[in-house]
């Protein structure tokens, strides 16, 4: 059996394998009889926005941590030790402070766990070009042929990449190595934090059919409770079942259920992925009917989706407006643009005009605005509206500042409706 010592990345041999590195005297080693021949590899950043705020205060090291918003928002993410106390995220604030009341709350840095998000990925592509992000803190890698590159395998490549990222980042990363997108995935939730899990060929069946149907990617809770009511609770249930019996039942589902309970997953690792909207939303603390409350709120979110689009060089030909009311029932509008957009300006104006017939009385607790249908902007980004003589002159104004924000920050400059312009 193959076994690499994660600390220090010595071979360790022996029958049994000792408990501690030979070498280091760490009792990190990984050892499988496929350590040395799986290369597609999921990674994902443990605890990834309060491990940054950690990283940021040393202070807050050894304290329960939570990441989100006021008393009426959610969890975003909750530290491990948090956890411990049962905060979850997506756990209502109220909630997640009456299980850990003691906890230090932080609001979320979206543009900070950004920039980090983009140093850990600009890591794993010095190992591989073939890195598929599938959030700010995760990614499939495809390390096959680069054994060649890096004279070492795939396995030991992906265990330097781990303690790159915590000595030049600061943060931690789960591994889990497999021989697909799907194994991988579940590999890498298998030992957090700072874990390294493998599922070989050998093994995969067997090992999924110990595991509840929940654990396949996409089964969530609505879809658990359905298969739990026809009988299907573990993926032995499914591993059992006639695939057409599960696809004249669920259709194309049933068929990727079927196969994925078999641990099987023809998909490749995709290194660009596009992105399908660019959006932001706030809830707030008190509810709110107020158009012109809403409208300020409205302004600061255009912006925010106006930035990321333009870091990310896409514009958008939808707009979309999303309210949730106080009892929970969500809304959402769409307007089409001519052209598409980049600019906060054209954002926020579509985003007014969906909003208005809106404020009808109904108290909201959220509201977000995003764009959707995106393209590269270089090239083909609108920079004005023929209807409207005073579009180009936002539109350069609004160049001028980004470029100031570029050159002296984001809090140096804001834009007049930003500090309230009717």
């Amino acid at each position: 059996m193959a076994a690499i010592c994660r600390d220090c990345f010595a071979r360790v041999a022996g029958e049994p394998l000792p408990r501690r590195c030979p070498s280091c005297g760490r009792p990190r080693i990984a050892s499988h009889d496929e350590l040395l021949d799986l290369t597609i590899a999921h990674i994902d950043c443990d605890a990834f926005y309060a491990a940054i705020e950690k990283r940021d205060d040393p202070s807050l090291r050894d304290k329960p941590l939570i990441i989100g918003g006021g008393h009426r928002g959610v969890v975003s993410t909750a530290c491990y030790i948090a956890r411990t106390y049962g905060v979850g995220s997506a756990m209502p604030m109220f909630k997640a402070l009456k299980a850990c009341p003691h906890a230090t709350v932080i609001k979320p840095s979206m543009e900070k766990y950004a920039a980090v998000g983009r140093e850990v990925r600009a890591l794993m592509r010095d190992v591989t070009p073939l890195v598929e992000p599938i959030s700010i803190d995760e990614a499939f890698l495809d390390l096959t042929g680069t054994e060649r590159l890096h004279r070492m395998s795939a396995a030991e490549t992906l265990m330097r990449l781990a303690a790159r990222i915590e000595e030049q980042i600061g943060i931690t990363v789960s591994v889990g190595l497999s021989h697909n997108k799907f194994l991988a995935k579940l590999a890498s939730d298998l030992d957090k934090p700072r874990g390294f899990s493998i599922i070989g060929k050998t093994e995969t069946k067997a090992l999924l059919a110990r595991m509840p149907v929940g654990k396949i990617w996409g089964v969530g809770k609505a879809m658990q409770r359905k298969l739990e009511a026809a009988g299907i609770t573990m993926i032995s249930d499914l591993q059992q079942a006639d695939e057409r019996e599960l696809m004249a039942r669920y259709g194309q589902l049933g068929l990727r259920l079927a196969r994925l309970s078999r641990g099987e997953d023809s998909r490749e690792v995709k290194p660009v992925r596009e992105a399908k909207s660019i959006s932001a939303e706030t809830t707030f603390n008190d509810d709110i009917r107020d158009y012109d409350a809403l409208e300020g709120i409205l302004w600061r979110l255009s912006d925010k989706v106006a930035g990321r689009c333009k870091t990310a060089d896409l514009a958008g030909h939808t707009v979309t407006l999303k309210l949730k009311s106080a009892d929970f029932k969500t809304r959402t509008r769409n307007l089409t643009l001519s052209d598409p957009t980049q600019l906060a300006d054209v954002i926020f104006r579509a985003g007014r005009q969906l909003l208005r017939p809106e404020t009808d009385g109904t108290a909201y607790r959220l509201i977000g605005i995003g764009v959707a249908n995106l393209v590269t902007a270089t090239g083909g980004m609108q920079m004005g509206d023929l209807l409207d003589p005073d579009a180009n002159r936002r539109a350069a104004a609004e160049r001028a500042v980004d470029k100031v924000r570029a050159k002296f920050g984001k809090e140096m400059i804001d834009k007049g409706r930003g500090i309230r312009k009717p």
